[in-house]
C-alpha cells in the first residue's frame, strides 16, 4: 500500500518541495514532481537550481531523454511516468494525479492559504477512503 505524507504549515511550498527533493536525492530515491501549472513549474525548475548556495537538485522534464537516469522528474501531464522507475511522487497540484497508487510514497505539501487547505483536506479524505496509511508532519519553519 502506498504511504502518504502530508506536510502542513508551509510558508513556501516550493522551497519545502526543493528541500524534500534534495533529501530524496541524498537518500537515493527517484522522485516525480507532479506540477501541471506551467508558471509554477517554471518557478520550481529555477528554484531547484538556486535554493541552495552550495548545491542543486539534478532534474529534468518527464519527456526528456535523460528522465530514466535523472533523480528528480518534473511532470506536467496527467499521465505519470513509469512508476517502476520511481520511489516518490511529490504532488504540487490541487488534485490527486491518476496512477498515484503505483508509487511507494506520496508527498503532499500544504501551505496556509485557505483554498490550498480546502483542496488538501479533500485529497486527505480521498486517500483515507481508499485505505492508505497517512502520516502528518507539521512544519515549523523559521
Amino acid at each position: 500500500m502506498t504511504q502518504i505524507d502530508f506536510y502542513t504549515g508551509a510558508t513556501d511550498r516550493l522551497l519545502i518541495a526543493c528541500r524534500l527533493c534534495a533529501k530524496a536525492v541524498q537518500q537515493g530515491l527517484k522522485t516525480v514532481v507532479y506540477i501541471p501549472d506551467t508558471e509554477l513549474a517554471n518557478r520550481f525548475d529555477k528554484l531547484l537550481w538556486t535554493f541552495s548556495p552550495t548545491s542543486f537538485v539534478p532534474h529534468c522534464q518527464a519527456d526528456d531523454k535523460l528522465a530514466e537516469v535523472t533523480p528528480v522528474i518534473l511532470n506536467n501531464r496527467p499521465e505519470m511516468p513509469e512508476a517502476a522507475y520511481f520511489d516518490v511522487l511529490l504532488n504540487l497540484d490541487a488534485t490527486i494525479p491518476s496512477g498515484f497508487e503505483h508509487f511507494k510514497r506520496i508527498v503532499e505539501i500544504v501551505d496556509e492559504i485557505e483554498d490550498s487547505k480546502l483542496h488538501a483536506r479533500k485529497r486527505y479524505r480521498c486517500y483515507q477512503e481508499l485505505g492508505h496509511d497517512i502520516r502528518h508532519h507539521r512544519l515549523e519553519e523559521n
